[in-house]
C-alpha cells in the first residue's frame, strides 16, 4: 500500500473540495485532493447541474474566487466557441439563456476553467489529486484523524494519506462514520433542533430525492432507445401528492403545490439575450426546455448547433423510494441503478409518449447527449446529491435563524463568527419520507465558522453540504455558491492553523484569533455581511 504524507488531505473534489484546495494552496501549503469520480467539481461538471444561485449574483455575495470561477466560464466561452457577435460581447453572458441561473454551460466547461484554476499548482507540486479514488478506512487517535485509506475505484489499488488537517468535501459526509465524527442525516425532530416546521419524531431515513441528470438535444431523424428496463413499472408510478404519473407533465408547483402542467417544447426561437434569470421574478420550472437550458443555439454563429441542450432535472427524475445514505454498499448501488432507470424511463416516456402541442405523441428526435456529460451510458457521470450527512457542529444551522416566515424584516440572524454569505430559498425536493416540496423564503444568511468544525473532533473540518445545518436548512445552504464558500474557508482556515499554531476550535472562540482569521478572509475576497438586501 502506498503511503503518502501532506499538510492538508482533501477528501472529495467537487466544488468545496476544489474551493478549499485553493484556499489551502493559495496560502502555499501543500495539498492532496482525492475524487471519486472522472471529473472535478461534482454538481457544477459530474452531476451536470447549471448553478443555482441568489439573484444579485453579478453584483455581490459571492467569493471572489468563486466569481474568478463564473468569469472563467464565460471567458472560456468567447475564446473557444463561436459566438454570435451580440452573444460575445454581452458582459453577462448566458451561454445556454437558462432561466434557472445566469451562467448556464455545458459541464465540460466548468470542468475546463476548474482545472485551470489547478492547473499551476500541479506544476509547482503543491497539488496532488488522487483520482478516482474514495474513501474507505480512517486511522484516529482520541479526537484526531491521523491518516484516511483511499481505494481507486477501478484497480482496488489502496492509499494512505496522513495529513495535519482533513477536510471531508464528498458528497455524503462520507467520512464522518469512517472517523466517528457524530453526525445527523435526514429529518430531526422538533424536539432536537426546535424548528417550527420539523416533525415531532426524528426520520433518519428522510432526506431530499437523488437525481440522475441528463442532457439531451432535437434533431432530424428518429433517435428513439430501446425501451429501458422496468419502464412499464415506472410508468404506473404516481405519488399521492403529484396530481398524476410520475412520468408526465403534471406535477406539484415547488413554490404553491397546486398540480400545474409543464409545457415542453423542443428549440423554441428564443433570444437568448432576453433571458432574464431571476429567481424572484418566479422561479418555476413551467417551461422545461428553456429552464435549465445550457446551450441555447442562437447564442453560437448560424449552423453551428444544430439543436439547443437542455440538462433534464426535473422533478420527474427524483427518485424518492429510498435513501442512499447508511445503506450497505450494493443497497446503495441498487437505488443509483433504480434512480437511472427512472431517467431512462423518463426519456423513453418524452420520445414516445409525451403529448406534443401539434396534438401528435412523443418526441422522436430528442437525443441522449452523453458526450455533454462525459459518459458512454447517456446519462451524468455522477448522481445529483442535494442532502448529505451533517456533522453535529459547534453552532448548528436552525430554520429559526434564517426563515422569512420567522425572521421577518428582521433578516437572518448574524453570526459573530461568520466567514461568508449565502441567499436561496428554503428549497425542499420531495423526499424519500413521502413529503412534498417545501420551498419557502429565506432571508439572505451568514455562515458560521461554527458550523464547519464538529464538536469533538480536532483537526476534522467539513467542507460542503456536511455542515452543521438540518434538514430544512440544508434547503438554502446546499447550493454551488455556498457549498464554494464553504469549501474555500475551510481550506483557508487549514492554512492559517498550520502558520498560526492555533486550532480550529481556539480561532473560533477567542475573538482576537478569529478577528485575524475574518480580515484574512476579507482580503481573500470572502464577503462576511450583507448590505441592505430582501429576503425572497
Amino acid at each position: 500500500m502506498q503511503e503518502l504524507k501532506t499538510d492538508i488531505l482533501i477528501v472529495g473534489g467537487g466544488l468545496g473540495g476544489v474551493a478549499a484546495a485553493l484556499g489551502a494552496l493559495e496560502a502555499g501549503h501543500q495539498v492532496v485532493m482525492s475524487e471519486e469520480y472522472d471529473w472535478i467539481g461534482g454538481q457544477l461538471t459530474s452531476q451536470a447541474v447549471p448553478p443555482d444561485e441568489h439573484t444579485w449574483v453579478e453584483q455581490f455575495g459571492i467569493t471572489r474566487r468563486y466569481r474568478r470561477l463564473r468569469n472563467g466560464i464565460r471567458q472560456y466561452y468567447r475564446d473557444h466557441y463561436p459566438l454570435t457577435e451580440a452573444s460575445r460581447a454581452w458582459p453577462d453572458l448566458n451561454p445556454g439563456a437558462g432561466w434557472v441561473s445566469r451562467v448556464c454551460a455545458e459541464p465540460r466547461v466548468g470542468l475546463a476553467v476548474l482545472e485551470a484554476m489547478l492547473a499551476p499548482y500541479r506544476g509547482a507540486g503543491l497539488l496532488t489529486v488522487l483520482q478516482p479514488y474514495r474513501p474507505v478506512a480512517a486511522d484516529t487517535q482520541g479526537d484526531t484523524v491521523r491518516a484516511v485509506t483511499l481505494r481507486h475505484r477501478d484497480s482496488g489499488r489502496e492509499v494512505t494519506v496522513a495529513a495535519a488537517y482533513v477536510i471531508d468535501a464528498t458528497e455524503l459526509g462520507d467520512l464522518l462514520p469512517l472517523t466517528g465524527t457524530e453526525y445527523a442525516k435526514g429529518f430531526e425532530s422538533q424536539a432536537d433542533t426546535g424548528e417550527p416546521s420539523a416533525p415531532a419524531t426524528a426520520q433518519p431515513d428522510n432526506v431530499q430525492a437523488v437525481s440522475i441528470c441528463f442532457a439531451i438535444d432535437h434533431v432530424k431523424g428518429d433517435q428513439t432507445i430501446d425501451k429501458p428496463r422496468n419502464y412499464d413499472r415506472w410508468r404506473t408510478v404516481q405519488p399521492g401528492f403529484w396530481g398524476g404519473p410520475l412520468l408526465g407533465f403534471k406535477a406539484p408547483h415547488p413554490r404553491t403545490l397546486e398540480i400545474v402542467e409543464r409545457t415542453f417544447t423542443p428549440n423554441p426561437d428564443d433570444d437568448p439575450l432576453l433571458v432574464d434569470a431571476d429567481q424572484r421574478k418566479g422561479g418555476g420550472d413551467h417551461n422545461l426546455w428553456t429552464f435549465r437550458r445550457i446551450a441555447a443555439r442562437r447564442n453560437f454563429a448560424p449552423g453551428a448547433y444544430a439543436s439547443d441542450i437542455c440538462l433534464v432535472n426535473w422533478p420527474m427524475i427524483d427518485y424518492m423510494e429510498a435513501s442512499i445514505i447508511d445503506q450497505p454498499e450494493a443497497e446503495k448501488e441498487r437505488h443509483l441503478q433504480a434512480a437511472a432507470e427512472l431517467s431512462y424511463a423518463m426519456f423513453y416516456w418524452l420520445q414516445t409518449e409525451a403529448p406534443r402541442a401539434d396534438g401528435g405523441i412523443g418526441f422522436r428526435g430528442l437525443r441522449l447527449r452523453g458526450d455533454i456529460t462525459g459518459t458512454e451510458h447517456g446519462l451524468a457521470m455522477a448522481p445529483y446529491i442535494r442532502e448529505s450527512r451533517r456533522i453535529l457542529g459547534v453552532t448548528r444551522i436552525v430554520e429559526q435563524h434564517l426563515s422569512h416566515a420567522v425572521r421577518g424584516d428582521q433578516g437572518a440572524v448574524k453570526y459573530r463568527d461568520s466567514v461568508g454569505v449565502g441567499m436561496y430559498r428554503i428549497d425542499l425536493h420531495p423526499s424519500t419520507g413521502g413529503d412534498n416540496y417545501i420551498d419557502v423564503p429565506s432571508c439572505p444568511f451568514e455562515i458560521a465558522l461554527g458550523a464547519l468544525l464538529p464538536r469533538r473532533m480536532t483537526n476534522l473540518l467539513a467542507g460542503g453540504k456536511n455542515i452543521a445545518t438540518t434538514h430544512i436548512t440544508n434547503g438554502c445552504y446546499r447550493l454551488h455558491p455556498v457549498e464554494w464558500n464553504v469549501g474555500e474557508v475551510a481550506g483557508m482556515l487549514a492554512a492559517h492553523c498550520l502558520d498560526t499554531g492555533a486550532t480550529p476550535h481556539q480561532v473560533q472562540a477567542s475573538d482576537a484569533k478569529l478577528l485575524a482569521f475574518q480580515a484574512q478572509l476579507e482580503q481573500a475576497g470572502v464577503q462576511l455581511h450583507w448590505p441592505d438586501v430582501r429576503a425572497y
